[in-house]
């Protein structure tokens, strides 16, 4: 067999040496050329029509936003900061607080021990029914075993059996803020402890042999997070001065005792949130219930479900939420059409089309779900919507949504994002409201039986 490259192997020289004849004749793309090899490639596509018309003013807004902006440094626990970000504005107000924060490491460290043994389950199913590292199943549960992102009905698993507590009695760690180590020294073990289940439902084993060597790997996942995260103390106290200059505390209570005394049961319900999703590819059909295989984080836990509706409904469900005072969680495509200094979520942001005659935006939003262009990749909060009648009686439109990120309050309107109507179309691809938002119908589709998809689905994408 020869080993040499054959003469006519890839692209013609004929046909490169066009491509540059033609390149270079141009003064436009000498001119994109001399500013792009200089600088940020996003900043050379900044519109600047489009930054200049940024207004962060909006007539509709909940009334109290929480402080401070929050900031998940260098970790992919948006979803965990946006569930308690809006959890917190309630709290804020029925408990007279000027600044508060739920501790987020805390759902991180419950997150990674219930995932951890999630996987572990679900591989000792995969094996049993024959699957192998070959296989595509395999393949995407091993991608990223343990990755920080997660889905609302993870949140609501996490904190209905664990409860919740203030950031002050359980802080950020080193490896909660930079989580990219911990990540990858849990993949390393959780590959092995998955290669290793495989091999004894292989060789035949018993339960109660397999279970046990499974309760030794669950041990050494909880002794790696106790010691990158700290341990959560069972109880807790908390005090503080409220608004009106008065002294105020929490005594003695564990996190789950807090949460269902304090909070369930007095402003905020997690069990009552549901998912309502904007999938239009054509093979997913709107008022259906949808889950994805093995997509979770608690063996026996609440499943991931989505309601799928068309995206005005999605728009019209988070006015609703916001005109009665309630912050959205959500779920987009972060990384579309973003110019994050400025805080602006924009199709116009960046001109492609001026500096490369390329237009990145001609596939619609089914397009670019079935072919892998987009997926969610982050979640955030609406507390604010720009709002114009639409012509028919009652009935709004958006024009422009308010955001709070959780990324610190350097950028942006300090920390908060403006995002046009048109993005939202777009790149927004979940919120979560509450049930009783929701039309008769709708409430229905709860009570079906979910399609379910597979598990490398990108509706099945972690924020």
């Amino acid at each position: 067999m020869s080993l040499s490259v054959p003469s006519n192997a890839g692209v013609p020289h004929s046909t490169l040496a066009k491509y540059r004849e033609k390149f270079l004749s141009s003064s436009k793309n000498l001119l994109a050329q001399n500013g792009c090899t200089t600088q940020n490639l996003l900043d050379m596509c900044k519109s600047r029509n489009s930054i200049q018309a940024i207004n962060h003013t909006f007539d509709l807004k909940i009334e109290n936003e929480g402080k401070p902006i929050t900031d998940q440094k260098f970790s992919g626990r948006c979803w965990i900061f946006a569930c308690l970000n809006i959890m917190r504005v309630p709290f804020m107000k029925q408990y007279k607080m000027e600044e508060f924060e739920f501790s987020q490491a805390y759902l991180f460290y419950w997150d990674k021990i219930e995932r951890a043994n999630y996987l572990l389950d679900s591989f000792i199913d995969c094996a049993r029914k024959g699957e192998t590292y070959e296989g595509r199943l395999i393949h995407h549960l091993l991608k990223n075993p343990l990755e920080d992102g997660g889905q609302w009905d993870m949140l609501v698993n996490l904190i209905e059996k664990y409860g919740v507590m203030p950031k002050a009695c359980f802080p950020e760690s080193w490896c909660a803020e930079n989580s990219n180590r911990l990540g990858r020294l849990l993949n390393n073990r959780l590959r092995e402890f998955c290669m290793q289940l495989c091999q004894l439902v292989e060789k035949g084993t018993g339960e109660v042999e397999i279970q046990s060597e499974k309760t030794v790997m669950m041990e050494e996942v909880y002794r790696i997070m106790n010691i990158v995260l700290g341990t959560p103390p069972e109880k807790f106290t908390f005090e503080y001065t409220d608004t009106d200059k008065k002294y105020q505390s929490f005594k003695d209570l564990s996190p789950l005792q807090f949460y269902k005394d304090y909070i369930k049961g007095v402003i905020f319900d997690t069990e009552e949130y549901v998912c309502v999703v904007n999938d239009p590819r054509p093979q997913n059909s709107y008022n259906k219930l949808y889950t994805v295989e093995y997509l979770g984080n608690m063996s026996g836990g609440r499943k991931v479900l989505y309601i799928n509706q068309p995206v005005d409904v999605l728009k019209q469900l988070t006015i609703k939420c916001i005109s009665e005072n309630k912050p959205v969680w959500f779920g987009c495509d972060v990384g579309k059409s973003f110019c994050s200094k400025e805080g602006l979520l924009d199709l116009k942001c960046l001109d492609f089309t001026l500096v490369f005659d390329v237009d990145p935006l001609k596939m619609n939003k089914s397009e670019r779900l079935m072919y892998g262009e987009s997926l969610m990749t982050h979640a955030m909060v609406f507390t604010g919507v720009g709002t114009e009648q639409d012509g028919n009686p009652g009935h709004v439109k958006a024009t422009k949504w308010r955001v709070e990120n959780s990324w610190g309050d350097k950028d942006g309107s300090k920390g908060y994002i403006l995002m046009t109507d048109e993005w939202f179309t777009e790149f927004v691809y979940e919120v979560v409201v509450p049930k009783s938002l929701l039309s008769e119908d709708m409430q229905r589709i709860l009570d079906q039986e979910p399609v379910v998809l597979p598990a490398w689905d990108p509706m099945g994408a972690l924020a």
